[in-house]
């Protein structure tokens, strides 16, 4: 008997749950690609930094979205009985779950998937209302009760909420449905249980933890995994770093050097492993140094082009982070397009009480294979194999 318990232990150790990415045209690409970029910057005065303002984490009912415009990953799911599938955002940056809704007649909901809740005999109703702030006004919509499939786990009773209104045309020419968030519950709108916590509590994964490898392959490869942790994604040991702030996935980096030299984070800052950001993010100041070591120029469009030619006498940015070195080569965060190369840098002030705050987005993430362990509040980062 004891032998069939270990061995069903074994077994249930080694369950991990697999949910392949695509790797899209972001937001910025598709309005490029369509000549409406500039026009879209003149009407939205996007501030990407406001996704993480304290006092927005703060309120119920909102989560603010002006952050997604450079994402590329997503995954499916589905929410109801019998199933109804939606692309989303696997997102370590927020909380909520939602989709649009049929009770959604703007545009950027009739180009989308809507869930429709009388087609699902699994649904229930409330009376709570959620609202999500973005560029051009916000998503209002209603929370409701079902099922959700991701990767083959059914999180029954899942909380989510259901658009009404989604107005003006960011999340008209978004290439995702909705947003999955999976950070901590503490900055979750309208005190909504979030996925990964309510899959945890039912029992439906072996390990309190997830992880994401984020292939550089433009089209496959990309998995978030829930429960456990798959080796062959990464070279040598994890390395443990402590979750410094249990609102986002916040940790503190040591310094980023170039060259040996300090450029950014003197004696220390704060950071955010975020999936749902492409770039990397920090404080204006210190990204437009940046920009400047690198050759960086603002074109037409508001973007930091590059020399394509440069990028092979570039030097590695490193960030140390719990003593531990991280290089990202001119590779990673120079991002090469068919036509142009642009820096994988972005500017935000993020106002906090302890200093600066940089965000570390798909351009780290794809370097380094991440594990998001909710049960001993760390992340663990090693080399992408």
């Amino acid at each position: 008997m004891k032998w069939l318990l270990l061995l069903s232990l074994v077994a249930l150790s080694e369950c991990i749950y697999k949910v392949p990415l695509v790797k899209k045209k972001s937001l910025r690409q598709n309005l490029i690609e369509n000549g409406l970029l500039e026009d879209f910057l003149k009407k939205n005065s996007l501030n990407p930094a406001s996704k993480y303002f304290p006092q927005e984490a703060t309120m119920l009912s909102t989560q603010p979205l002006v952050n997604y415009m450079d994402t590329e990953y997503f995954g499916t799911i589905s929410i109801g009985t019998p199933p109804q599938e939606f692309t989303v955002i696997f997102d370590t940056g927020s909380s909520n779950l939602w989709v649009p809704s049929v009770y959604c007649s703007s545009p950027a909901c009739t180009n989308h998937k809507r869930f429709n809740p009388q087609k699902s005999s699994t649904y229930k109703a409330t009376s709570q209302t959620v609202s999500i702030a973005y560029g051009t006004g916000s998503m209002t919509g209603i929370l409701g009760y079902d099922t959700v499939q991701v990767a083959g786990i059914a999180d029954t009773n899942q909380i989510f909420g259901l658009s009404q209104t989604e107005p003006g045309s960011f999340l008209y020419y978004c290439p995702f449905d909705g947003i999955l968030g999976l950070a901590y519950p503490d900055i979750s709108s309208s005190g909504a249980t979030p996925v990964f916590d309510n899959m945890w509590n039912q029992g439906l994964v072996s390990q309190d933890l997830f992880s994401v490898y984020l292939s550089s392959n433009d089209q496959s490869g990309s998995v978030v995994m829930f429960g456990g942790i798959d080796s062959s994604y990464y070279t040598g040991n994890l390395n443990w770093v402590p979750v410094s702030s249990e609102g986002y996935w916040q940790i503190t980096v040591d310094s980023i050097t170039m060259n040996g030299e300090t450029i950014a984070c003197s004696g220390g800052c704060q950071a955010i492993v975020d999936t749902g950001t492409s770039l990397l993010s920090g404080p204006s100041n210190a990204i437009a140094s940046i920009q400047g070591y690198i050759g960086a120029s603002q074109d037409s469009n508001g973007q930091m082009v590059v020399s394509c030619s440069a990028i092979s006498n570039l030097p590695d940015i490193v960030f140390t982070i719990n003593g531990v070195q991280y290089p990202l080569p001119p590779s990673a965060y120079i991002l090469q397009n068919q036509q142009y190369c642009t820096s994988g840098f972005q500017g935000m002030n993020i106002p906090t009480s302890s200093g600066e705050l940089w965000i570390l987005g798909d351009v780290f993430i794809r370097q380094y294979f991440a594990v998001f362990d909710r049960a001993n509040n760390q992340v663990g980062l090693a080399p992408v194999a």
